[in-house]
């Protein structure tokens, strides 16, 4: 992030987002995105105000604990917030343009093509009843010039780089004929297939092997070199996110809690969440008998959100209006952002 000067620094402090200079490199833009699923138990707001930005050929890693909002948050770019899930506020932009605004014809226009998703859960992603190749072919039919042939071509070499061997059977199988690792690969290829601008990764590698996994992953690089496309990358592995990501965001309790460069997070980390985060990692420096520090507690109650920090109770270092009042968005330095009032305060104990 470009260093923020004045009302512009106030303004971003407030909502969380930087102000860029490079504005034309942006391609996607969120603006206190909330998303609200209203359910008999009550209100779960899974997304409670995010704010962020990704550049064209950036990297951004998404990281939190199961039901941080994750998922939930980059489901809602594709417009694909599950039912009874509502985008309750805040904007979405695509290249300058208003997802939310959009007709039904112009988001199916882009999803596939212009924004592509690998979803979480290969076992339910894919159609039982439709050949593999034909749910890898749909998209390129739909958004490209190609021939039946060079479709069918362009599907088969999608298969054969994701490591699935006589790809040209395989197309003609069904999902119930390959494995959980397969599926995955095959979901893979589906988004991989038309080269998007934009490509969201949730959890890509879980079902794979370490061997597949390292294929997967230089298979998303290569995308990114040679298209120039953004990626988010939404993981539990903070060695993959050190691995291939720019820019990293934490989020708990359906909020952003620190975001900034990738040696900021890995090496600076300024909220206790984050340090919690990476002192649960082991590491191959560290002696073999030394312990693993969990973080204390469970994940926040969705319906019964505090109004104060969300983490306060599983926090080593709480303070006293910690439980009650927001922590405002703290500039650790001009690329690193923390939600936490220790932040705050040592911030203004270095003004004074």
């Amino acid at each position: 992030m470009d260093q923020i000067k004045g009302e512009d620094k106030n303004e971003c402090i407030n909502n969380g987002s930087s102000d860029l200079n490079d504005e034309e490199d942006v391609i996607i833009k969120v603006e206190d995105l909330k998303v609200t699923f209203f359910t008999p138990a009550g209100q779960v707001k899974a997304v409670n105000g995010i704010s962020y930005e990704l550049k064209r050929g950036e990297v951004l890693g998404i990281v939190g604990e199961s039901g941080s909002g994750k998922s939930v948050a980059v489901n809602a770019l594709m417009r694909l917030t599950p039912h009874p899930g509502r985008v309750v506020g805040g904007k979405m932009y695509f290249k300058g343009r208003d997802i939310m605004k959009m007709s039904k014809k112009e988001i199916r226009s882009i999803r596939g093509k212009d924004i592509s998703m690998i979803f979480q859960d290969p076992m339910t992603s894919l159609n039982p009843v439709l050949r593999i190749g034909y749910q890898i072919m749909e998209a390129l039919t739909l958004h490209t010039d190609m021939t039946k042939e060079q479709v069918r071509e362009h599907a088969i070499e999608m298969l054969r780089m994701v490591g699935i061997n006589n790809p040209d059977q395989r197309l003609v199988q069904y999902p119930h004929e390959f494995s959980g690792g397969m599926r995955q690969r095959v979901m893979i290829a589906m988004s991989l297939a038309c080269s998007p601008e934009v490509l969201i990764a949730d959890e890509p590698t879980t079902a794979l092997d370490v061997t597949i996994q390292a294929q997967i992953m230089d298979i998303i690089k290569e995308l990114r070199t040679k298209t120039n496309s953004a990626i988010i990358l939404i993981t539990h592995d903070m060695g993959l996110v050190a691995d291939v990501c720019d820019n990293v965001i934490v989020m708990y309790g359906g909020r952003i809690v620190e975001k900034g460069v990738i040696d900021d997070i890995f090496y600076r980390p300024a909220h206790p969440y984050t340090i919690g985060l990476i002192r649960c990692l082991p590491r191959l420096d560290d002696d073999e008998k030394k312990p693993l520090v969990p973080i204390e507690g469970q994940p926040v109650d969705m319906i019964e959100i505090p109004d104060g920090c969300a983490f306060h109770e599983r926090c080593p270092n709480c303070l006293e209006n910690c439980a009650n009042e927001m922590p405002p968005i703290v500039e650790v330095s001009p690329s690193h952002f923390s939600a936490c009032w220790l932040c705050a305060k040592e911030k203004e104990a270095e003004t004074k």
